[in-house]
């Protein structure tokens, strides 16, 4: 397919993209003309958009989970020139009481959630700080702001992904590097059916727990609202911002419930000006 002629093509690197969100986010960038690296297990998922597009589609495997992988390709990426915009966007959820959660599903958990992003995000700083600029996009969501039960190692992901975000933001602002947080609600792209479940316990079966997991086991994946075609358009509007936000709220329910835990914390800290004061040496 010919490259339209109106902007310079942009390389992008994408991981997690065999489907879901990743798919329809290289899809639209392929589509405007830019050149993709995308990271899969599952290739072949990506050979009919690699028939369409040829040479400006590569497709990398990797185990996000193996640093020493993350590393590799990332340097073959770098090799073949100059990355523009990176998305962190591969992830899944552990669903059940912290307590029924294994050492290794905790560990995957923020290794596939956090660490990961972490190592990409600083694998590329230093090529984009010297090219002149880049854009970090690092797919969070929702959950990157509330807490809900049933879901303690995914926000501990979540929430950490979004302080290193933020800090990183203000050090490398000046080199032109800007990093946005996608904060999403409820969306069609195969995460509600893709979620992994503890093994259930009786002192939990009949508490919220319980009850949240009964409900995400019979929801309907495709009664969720957010279109990830859509959300892929946002994403790519937002890399041609001269000033993207540092974090993108889509979907009415992340607004909705990213407002309501706001404003619930700030009247929490607002309740506590007295005694944080008091708590001072005495003058």
């Amino acid at each position: 397919m010919p490259t339209p002629p109106e902007q310079a093509v942009r390389h992008w690197f994408v991981t997690g993209a065999a489907g879901g969100l990743g798919r329809h986010i290289i899809e639209h960038a392929l589509r405007h003309g830019d050149r993709v690296t995308a990271t899969a297990r599952r290739p072949d998922a990506l050979d009919d958009l690699h028939a369409a597009y040829g040479d400006r589609l590569t497709v990398e495997i990797l185990d996000l989970t193996r640093p020493a992988e993350v590393d590799a390709v990332v340097d073959r990426t770098l090799r073949t020139g100059p990355v523009d915009i990176v998305v962190n966007n591969a992830g899944y959820a552990v669903v059940g009481a912290a307590e029924e959660m294994t050492v290794e599903q905790v560990r995957d958990q923020i290794e596939v959630l956090l660490l990961a992003p972490m190592l990409i995000t600083r694998a590329f700083l230093k090529p984009m700080r010297e090219q002149g600029g880049g854009r970090i996009i690092q797919i969070s969501s929702m959950g990157g702001q509330i807490g809900i039960p049933t879901h303690s190692a995914y926000h501990a992901g979540k929430w950490g992904l979004e302080g290193f975000t933020e800090s990183v933001s203000g050090e490398v602002a000046d080199f032109g590097v800007h990093l946005t947080l996608v904060e999403l609600g409820g969306t069609r792209t195969g995460f509600a059916s893709a979620l992994r479940y503890t093994t259930e316990t009786a002192p939990y079966r009949d508490n919220a727990v319980g009850r949240i997991r009964r409900r995400l086991e019979t929801t309907d994946a495709d009664a969720l609202p957010g279109d990830p075609a859509k959300v892929a358009a946002a994403i790519y509007d937002t890399t041609q911002n001269p000033n993207p936000p540092l974090r993108l709220a889509l979907g009415s329910d992340t607004y909705d419930a990213v407002h309501s835990a706001l404003t619930e914390r700030l009247a929490a800290l607002e309740s506590q000006k007295d005694l944080a004061a008091s708590v001072a040496f005495a003058h």
